[in-house]
């Protein structure tokens, strides 16, 4: 009995301690001091010539570094924006200098705030597939990432934890 229950409690352990590197490491990615989390999209009804991309990034060094340019392969365009409410109006608009990440710190774009603007869609982006891209850095560099294509009006990736939740609504 207590061989089956030590057997047990090793199998269940085994498996908890490969869940979060299994379900994170897919779509996180290092760039020097810059750590990429979760890059996501939603998919697009048939005809939309335009998306949304979605990601974290922490910046675990001791300088700033911006992202200056985005580029999808199934986009004409990209462009970094925020978007904001003023006085009940949505108003979207390119950051012509990036968007800043400060040291230590974590920016987080989501729906309804910074985001990469993706114009010119070749093709509408579907739910359960992934979209090469690319990021770029004003110190950093370039690096490539594959954006996940979540159902449309998704809040986020599937796959989030609880934790990265939390953190992401800290900042």
């Amino acid at each position: 009995m207590k061989s089956s229950i030590a057997t047990l409690a090793a199998l269940l352990f085994a498996i908890a301690a490969s869940l979060p590197a299994s379900t994170a490491s897919a779509r996180d990615y290092k760039l020097g001091a810059l750590e990429i989390s979760s890059p996501w999209s939603r998919a697009t009804p048939r005809g939309a010539d335009t998306g949304a991309g979605y990601l974290t990034i922490r910046n675990t060094g001791t300088t700033p570094d911006r992202l200056i340019s985005a580029a999808l392969t199934a986009a004409a365009t990209v462009q970094i924006h925020e978007m904001t409410m003023d006085n009940g109006v949505m108003r979207m608009r390119p950051l012509a200098n990036g968007l800043e990440i400060k040291p230590g710190e974590s920016v987080t774009l989501r729906p309804n705030g910074f985001h990469v603007m993706f114009m010119g869609l070749k093709a509408p982006l579907v739910k359960g597939q992934t979209v090469a891209g690319s990021l770029t850095f004003e110190k950093a560099g370039t690096i490539d990432v594959e954006f996940a294509v979540e159902a449309m009006g998704s809040s986020g990736p599937s796959t989030i934890g609880h934790d990265q939740m939390h953190m992401d609504h800290m900042h």
